[in-house]
C-alpha cells in the first residue's frame, strides 16, 4: 500500500480542487495514514481566506467533539487503575455525582456517558456560549430529565462527557486538560496541541472561521468560538494533521507509537466495542446505503463502510469541522479538517474518497449527492425565513407595561435569562449572548434573525395575580421553563418571619426557618410546606400558584401572616 500510494492518489489535488470549487470551500486539510506512518498531508485552499495564507500540516484547527475519544481513553486509564469501573455504577467510586432519579442514580455507569446512552437529551444550550465552570456543569446533571429509558437509545449529550472530565479531576486530583496532556499528548508527541482559542492564536499558523451567509454564497468571517473552558472534554482539542497523525497511529497500532506503548490496547478495545446501535439513517431517509449497521463505543463510532470496518467521528464546532477514521482491517487512517459550516459535509466525502481511492473501489458520488442536499436545504431556509411572520396576530398589544417584564428569570439547569429595558426597547442576555427583542404578539417578543446566532423567542406568563413571572423559550429538545427570581431576603430577615402563628378558630401553627434560607409552614397532622418567596414579604407554596402568603409588617415588627387565593383573604395573627 505505501508504495502504490503516489498511483492511487494521481489526480487527487485536481479532484480536491474541483471540490473546494464546487463547495465554495474556504480551506481544507487531509492527511493520510498507512499502517504507522503519515503518509501524505496536504491543505487546499486557505487556512485564512481574507489574507489567502495557505493551509498546511501544521495549521492549528479545533477538532471539536473528536475530543470525546481522548476523553473516553483518559477515563480508560483510570478503570486500568481501579479508580473507575466500565460497567458498575458510577456513583460506586464518585458518590457526589448526582442525575435526577435514584433509577439513574443506583444504575448509571460509565460507559452509560460515554455511550450516549443515558436517555437524557443533549441539552446543549445549558454549556452554549456560557462561562460555567465544569464543576457548575457537573452539578446540574441533576436537573436534566430523561426523556427514554437507560441504555435504549442513542442521545447524544456533552455534558455527560463534561461530567466524566470532571470525574478525572475528583479521582486524581489533576485537571482534565493536566491529565490528558501527561497521560496522552505528551507520551504521544502532540507537543502542538492546544485547548483554547487563546493558546492557539500565540502560534503562527492557524485557522480563521469562515463560513457562507444564509441566503447567499458570500462567505464572512465568523467569530470564534471561545467558551470550551467549562465543557472543554466533550470538545475543546485544538490540533494539526501532524500531531493528530500521532494519536492516529497509536490507535491503529494498539496503543503503540514510535516502538513504545503508550496506550492500554484493553483501553482502546474497550473503547471500540460497540455499546449501543445506530439506526441506518441515511440508509432509510436518503437511500445511501453504503455506511451500515453502526454502533456507539465510547467516543467513537463503528460500521461497515462498502464491507470494510471502519472507526470514525466527526467534529463539529462554529466554523469549523472534522472527520477522524481509520479502517482497522486494512490499516488506512483518514484526518480531515475543513472550513466552513456550509461544506461541513466535506469531512466525510473527503475520507471516503480517499479510502476507496486506495482499496482501488469506485467513487461514490458523495459530493454531487451532499451538494443537492445542501441546495434545496438552502433553498428552503431562504424560504422559510421569509415567513417568519406568517403566524403572527395583528394588532395586539404586550398584557404589561415593558418595564413589567424585566427582571433575572432563572432554570436550575439552563441558569439566568435576563430582561432589561434600555429607553423603549426590552434587550435579552443569555449566557453572552445579547440582543433586542421586539414585541411579536401578545405577551412574545423575539430577537432579530442573527446570520451566525439565528432568532431566539421569549413568550412571557403572568400568575393567577396577574404579575408576570415566568418566561418559556424553546431550546433543544423542548420548551424551558424560566421563573423569575425575586430579590433575595437575607437568613436574619427570614428569622424575622419565623414564629407561632394562629388562626380565627385559635389553631396555633408554626413558621420555621431551616437551613438559614427555606421558610417552612407546619401545621400539626399535615405535610410541611415550604414558602417560595417571589417579592417583598409575599411567597407562594410549590403546591398551588393561586395562593399568596404576606407577612404583615407594622412598625418593624412582624404581627400577622395573610392567607389569600380566590375564595379571599384569611389573617393569622402572630402569637
Amino acid at each position: 500500500m505505501e508504495n502504490a500510494l503516489p498511483e492511487k492518489l494521481k489526480n487527487f489535488d485536481r479532484d480536491m480542487e474541483q471540490l473546494l470549487k464546487d463547495w465554495n470551500a474556504p480551506g481544507v486539510g487531509v492527511g493520510i495514514v498507512v499502517n504507522d506512518k503519515l503518509m501524505f498531508t496536504k491543505g487546499y485552499g486557505y487556512r485564512d481566506y481574507e489574507k489567502h495564507l495557505p493551509f498546511t500540516s501544521t495549521t492549528l484547527c479545533p477538532i471539536a467533539s473528536n475530543t470525546k475519544l481522548f476523553t473516553a481513553v483518559a477515563a480508560g486509564l483510570l478503570v486500568a487503575e481501579g479508580k473507575l469501573t466500565w460497567d458498575l455504577p458510577i456513583r460506586d467510586a464518585v458518590p457526589s455525582i448526582r442525575f435526577y432519579n435514584d433509577v439513574l442514580n443506583n444504575s448509571v455507569t460509565l460507559r452509560d456517558m460515554l455511550a450516549h446512552r443515558t436517555g437524557i437529551t443533549r441539552h446543549d444550550t445549558v454549556w452554549y456560549e456560557s462561562d460555567l465552570s465544569r464543576k457548575e456543569l457537573f452539578e446540574r446533571l441533576k436537573y436534566l430529565d430523561p426523556k427514554e429509558p437507560l441504555r435504549q437509545t442513542f442521545l447524544y449529550n456533552n455534558l455527560m462527557y463534561v461530567a466524566v472530565g470532571y470525574l478525572i479531576e475528583l479521582q486524581t486530583g489533576r485537571t482534565w486538560e493536566e491529565f490528558v496532556s501527561e497521560r496522552i499528548l505528551n507520551p504521544l508527541d502532540m507537543n502542538k496541541t492546544v485547548y483554547t482559542i487563546a493558546d492557539m492564536l500565540k502560534q503562527p499558523d492557524y485557522v480563521v472561521p469562515f463560513t457562507e451567509k444564509r441566503d447567499t454564497s458570500e462567505l464572512y468571517k465568523l467569530p470564534y468560538y471561545e467558551e470550551m473552558g467549562g465543557g472543554a472534554p466533550g470538545g475543546a482539542i485544538i490540533s494539526n494533521i501532524q500531531d493528530m497523525s500521532h494519536w492516529l497511529i497509536a490507535l491503529m497500532n494498539e496503543g503503540t507509537y514510535l516502538g513504545r506503548k503508550v496506550l492500554p490496547q484493553h483501553v482502546l478495545k474497550a473503547t471500540l466495542e460497540p455499546a449501543i446501535a445506530l439506526p441506518n439513517v441515511l440508509g432509510e431517509t436518503k437511500g445511501f446505503w453504503e455506511l451500515i449497521d453502526g454502533g456507539y463505543g465510547m467516543g467513537r463510532q463503528l460500521h461497515s463502510y462498502r464491507g470494510h470496518l471502519l472507526s470514525r467521528h466527526g467534529g463539529n464546532i462554529r466554523g469549523f469541522h472534522s472527520q477522524i477514521s481509520y479502517l482497522p482491517l486494512d490499516g488506512i487512517g483518514v484526518i480531515v479538517f475543513v472550513i466552513g459550516n456550509h461544506c461541513a459535509a466535506l469531512s466525510d466525502i473527503i475520507s471516503y474518497a480517499v479510502y476507496e481511492r486506495l482499496l482501488s473501489m469506485n467513487q461514490t458520488p458523495w459530493s454531487e449527492r451532499w451538494l443537492e442536499v445542501k441546495q434545496q436545504e438552502k433553498k428552503a431556509g431562504t424560504a422559510a425565513r421569509s415567513k417568519a411572520n406568517a403566524g403572527r396576530v395583528p394588532n395586539t398589544h404586550p398584557s404589561h407595561s415593558l418595564r413589567d417584564y424585566t427582571g433575572d428569570y432563572e432554570h436550575l439547569a439552563y441558569g439566568k435569562l435576563k430582561i432589561r429595558l434600555t429607553g423603549e426597547q426590552l434587550q435579552f442576555t443569555f449566557h453572552k449572548l445579547k440582543f433586542p427583542l421586539d414585541h411579536f404578539h401578545y405577551d412574545r417578543f423575539d430577537t432579530p434573525d442573527d446570520e451566525c446566532h439565528g432568532k431566539w423567542s421569549v413568550n412571557f406568563l403572568t400568575n393567577p395575580q396577574g404579575e408576570v413571572d415566568k418566561a418559556v423559550m424553546s431550546l433543544d429538545q423542548a420548551d424551558v421553563l424560566f421563573t423569575r427570581m425575586p430579590e433575595p431576603l437575607l437568613p436574619e430577615r427570614l428569622q424575622q418571619l419565623a414564629g407561632t402563628y394562629e388562626t380565627a378558630s385559635r389553631f396555633k401553627f408554626h413558621v420555621v426557618l431551616r437551613q438559614r434560607d427555606n421558610l417552612y409552614i407546619v401545621f400539626p397532622g399535615n405535610p410541611d410546606e415550604r414558602l417560595i418567596h417571589y417579592k417583598d414579604l409575599q411567597f407562594r407554596t410549590e403546591k398551588y400558584s393561586d395562593v399568596v402568603y404576606e407577612f404583615v409588617e407594622e412598625r418593624g415588627e412582624i404581627n400577622a401572616l395573610k392567607q389569600r387565593d380566590s375564595a379571599g383573604e384569611y389573617v393569622f395573627t402572630r402569637k
